[in-house]
C-alpha cells in the first residue's frame, strides 16, 4: 500500500489544532498558559485529569497515562489506522495528500468505509422524503408539527418500500455487499438473498458526537409492516447503543457553553425535535435502550462536569412504563457529579405532544417544574405503601431509606431525612437512624442502590508484562521528591518544552548540556538536549517519545502540566530565567570545587595559577549571567 509522503503527514498536524479535534468528544477549558483540560475520553473519572497542549499539538492523561498527538488520539477514538487518520484531517482542512513513488491514493477501507457508507445511505434517505412514494412521511412530520425545515435539520428521510432501492443506489456507489451488511444498512434472508434492512418507514440519522452517521434509526408508517413500530441499526463495529445519545452532535455546542451546564434526556427521536425547536437546544434521547453507565460517561465528557453546578433532567412519560424508565436512570445518578431532576408533563405528555397541543412556551416551562432525581424516586418508592397503617410507614421507611442514604452531600441528605419524615408523619429521629443503619450496610459491601462495588484495579502500564514477571514501576511527576533542584529542573524542561524555540539560543544550549541533580530529570533532559538539536518540526514530542523507560510518562507529563506564568511573553521570561539558574548552580558548585582545589595546590605552581585564572572567569561568567537578569 502507498504511504503518505512524511512532509504531507508534517503539514497536515502543523495545520489542524487537536484542541478542536479534542473538543468534538471533550469539553475543554483553560488550565493555565497554553493549555487546556477535560474529562479523560479513554478512562471513566470525576475530575478532570486530561491535559492537551495546542501549541505543541499534544495530550497527555494525569490519570490512566495515555498521551500523543492528533493522529494517535483519532486511532484511539475511532479505531482507525494511521493512513486513515491522515488521511480524515486533511479532508477536513481541504488538503491534497501526496504519496510515495507517485503512487494512487490507497483504497479506503474498515471503519472509514462504514461512515462513508451510512453518509451515503443517510443522503439516499434524505433524497426520497421528496419522492411521491414519501407522502405517508410527510404527513407524520406534518401532523406532528414539523415541516421541511425541521426534517432538513435533522436529516430526516424516507426509506421506499422496494426490497432493495438503497442497496441498488449505494452499489452504484462502489459499495460491496459485505459493507452494506457490516453496516447495518441490508440484511440477509435463509437462502443468502441480501435487501434492505429499512422499508417503508421514516427514517432518522442516528451520528455520533462528532457528526458523522454512524446508523439509523426508523418508524413504520403502514399497516402491513410487521416490523417494530420502531427499527434501529444493529450493533456495528461504528454503532454501539450502548454509548449513542441521539442529537449529541446538535446539542453539544449548547450543553458546554451553559451556565449551569443542561441536558435533558428525553425518550425519542420526535422528542428531541420539538425540545429544539421549542428553544431547548440541550434536548438528547438514546437509542433503542434505556439509560445506562456508557451514556453517563459520554455525556459528562461533553458537560466536563467536574463540579456540581450541572443539571440532568429527564423527562419520562407518567405511566408505569416511564416510571421504570426513571428508576433505571437514578440507577446511574451516582456516576454524575451534575445535580440530576425528573420533569413530568401535564397529563403525562411526552414533550412532542406538549408541543402540539401547547405550545413551545409550554415545552420550555416543563423545565421549570422539574424536581430533584431523589425526591421522585423516593415518592415512587413510598407510593406503594399503606401510610395510614404502622406497618406501611415501616415498609416505607425501610423503602426509601437506602435512596436517601445514597445521597453524597451530608447537608442535602439531612434535608432528604426531614422530608421523608415529613411524608411518612415520623419522627425525623426514627427517619435518621434508619437512613444511617442503610449507609452502613451501603459500605459493607453494596451501595445504597444495591450494587456490588466493584474491587479496585490496578492501572495497568501500557506496555504488558508476562506471567510472573512484575511491571516495571513508572516514575511519574508526583513520586519525585520536594526539593528546590527538583522544582527547578522540573520547571526548566516544562518550560523548554514549551518556549525553548523562544529562548536565547546559546543560553538554552548551555542550559540543557548541564548534568541534572535528580537521575530520572536527568533521563528526560538528555532526550530533550538530544531532539532540540535535531531541529526538526515536533521535536518536543519527539523527545518525549525518545525518553527511555521508566521515564517516558514522566516526560509526558512535563510536556502537558501546567507551566506557572501570567502568560506567554512571561512564560518566555520565566524560562530564560530558569536557564539562567542553571547556569548559575553550575558555576557556583565549580567554584566551590575550584576553592577547595586552590587550597590544596602551592600558589606558585601552574596548577594553581590555572586554578586562580579559572576562579577569575568563573565570576566574570557569574556576573554577566546576572547583569543580564
Amino acid at each position: 500500500m502507498p504511504r503518505i509522503r512524511q512532509a504531507d503527514v508534517e503539514e497536515v498536524k502543523a495545520r489542524t489544532n487537536i484542541a478542536d479535534i479534542v473538543g468534538e468528544r471533550v469539553a475543554l477549558r483553560s488550565a493555565g498558559v497554553g493549555s487546556m483540560k477535560g474529562l479523560c475520553p479513554f478512562h471513566d473519572e470525576k475530575s478532570p485529569s486530561f491535559h492537551v497542549r495546542p501549541q505543541v499539538g499534544y495530550y497527555h492523561c494525569f490519570g490512566c497515562g495515555e498521551s500523543g498527538d492528533v493522529y494517535s488520539f483519532l486511532r484511539e477514538m475511532d479505531h482507525v489506522t494511521f493512513t486513515e487518520a491522515v488521511e480524515k484531517l486533511a479532508a477536513r482542512i481541504g488538503y491534497t495528500l501526496h504519496y510515495e513513488d507517485g503512487g494512487p491514493a490507497p483504497e479506503t477501507s474498515g471503519r472509514s468505509r462504514l461512515f462513508a457508507a451510512n453518509s451515503a445511505a443517510a443522503e439516499f434517505f434524505r433524497s426520497q422524503l421528496v419522492s411521491p412514494e414519501a407522502e405517508a412521511a410527510r404527513r407524520f412530520l406534518g401532523e406532528r408539527g414539523f415541516d421541511a425545515g425541521a426534517a432538513a435539520h435533522f436529516g430526516v428521510g424516507y426509506a421506499p418500500k422496494g426490497w432493495d432501492s438503497m442497496l441498488k443506489a449505494l452499489s452504484a456507489q462502489g459499495f460491496s455487499r459485505e459493507e452494506l451488511t457490516t453496516a447495518g444498512l441490508v440484511s440477509t434472508n435463509q437462502r443468502g438473498g441480501v435487501y434492505d434492512r429499512f422499508r417503508g418507514r421514516l427514517v432518522w440519522p442516528i451520528r455520533d458526537v462528532t457528526g458523522q452517521t454512524i446508523g439509523f434509526g426508523a418508524r413504520k408508517l403502514y399497516e402491513d409492516d410487521q416490523g417494530p413500530k420502531y427499527l434501529n441499526t444493529p450493533e456495528t463495529p461504528i454503532y454501539k447503543k450502548a454509548q449513542v445519545l441521539y442529537g449529541l452532535d446538535l446539542a453539544k455546542k449548547d450543553i458546554s457553553r451553559g451556565d449551569p451546564k443542561r441536558v435533558v434526556v428525553v425518550e425519542g427521536y420526535t422528542d428531541v425535535m420539538a425540545c429544539h425547536l421549542a428553544g431547548i437546544t440541550t434536548a438528547i434521547a438514546t437509542c433503542g435502550t434505556a439509560f445506562g453507565s456508557e451514556h453517563v460517561t459520554v455525556l459528562r465528557r461533553v458537560m466536563g462536569d467536574e463540579s456540581a453546578s450541572g443539571e440532568v433532567v429527564f423527562t419520562f412519560d407518567g405511566d408505569e412504563a416511564g416510571q421504570k424508565a426513571a428508576i433505571r436512570a437514578f440507577a446511574e445518578d451516582s456516576r454524575f457529579n451534575a445535580q440530576t431532576y425528573v420533569a413530568v408533563a401535564p397529563d403525562g405528555l411526552d414533550p412532542c405532544d406538549l408541543r402540539l397541543q401547547r405550545g413551545d412556551a409550554a415545552v420550555r416551562g416543563l423545565l421549570d417544574h422539574r424536581v430533584p432525581m431523589f425526591e421522585f424516586v423516593i415518592d415512587r418508592r413510598i407510593g406503594g405503601f399503606d401510610l395510614s397503617s404502622v406497618e406501611g410507614r415501616i415498609g416505607a421507611l425501610r423503602s426509601a431509606a437506602p435512596i436517601v442514604a445514597a445521597i453524597r452531600d451530608r447537608m442535602i441528605r439531612a434535608g432528604y431525612e426531614r422530608v421523608l419524615a415529613r411524608k411518612l408523619g415520623m419522627e425525623p429521629r426514627d427517619v435518621h437512624g434508619a437512613v444511617e443503619q442503610a449507609a452502613r450496610r451501603a459500605e459493607g459491601g453494596k451501595d445504597a442502590k444495591g450494587a456490588s462495588r466493584p474491587e479496585p484495579q490496578p492501572m495497568p502500564g501500557r506496555e504488558g508484562s508476562t506471567a510472573g514477571e512484575q511491571p516495571t514501576q513508572r516514575v511519574t511527576l508526583a513520586s519525585l521528591p520536594r526539593t528546590t533542584d527538583v522544582a527547578m529542573e522540573r520547571d526548566a524542561i516544562t518550560g523548554i518544552l514549551l518556549y525553548g524555540h523562544r529562548v536565547d539560543p546559546a543560553l538554552l544550549m548551555r542550559a540543557l548540556h548541564i548534568p541534572f541533580r535528580t537521575p530520572a530529570l536527568e533521563a528526560v533532559r538528555a532526550s530533550v538536549a538530544a531532539a532540540i538539536a535535531a531541529a526538526k518540526p515536533g521535536w518536543a514530542m519527539t523527545a518525549v517519545d525518545n525518553t527511555r523507560e521508566p521515564y517516558r510518562q514522566l516526560a509526558g507529563e512535563l510536556l502537558a502540566r501546567d507551566f506557572p506564568a501570567r502568560d506567554d511573553d512571561h512564560a518566555v521570561a520565566s524560562v530564560n530565567d530558569i536557564c539562567r539558574r542553571l547556569v548559575l548552580r553550575a558555576l557556583d558548585a565549580e567554584k566551590n570545587e575550584l576553592l577547595g582545589a586552590v587550597q590544596r595546590a602551592a600558589p606558585t605552581s601552574d596548577e594553581g595559577r590555572a586554578l586562580r585564572v579559572r576562579l577569575r572567569d568563573l565570576d566574570h561568567e557569574r556576573r554577566a549571567l546576572i547583569d543580564v537578569e
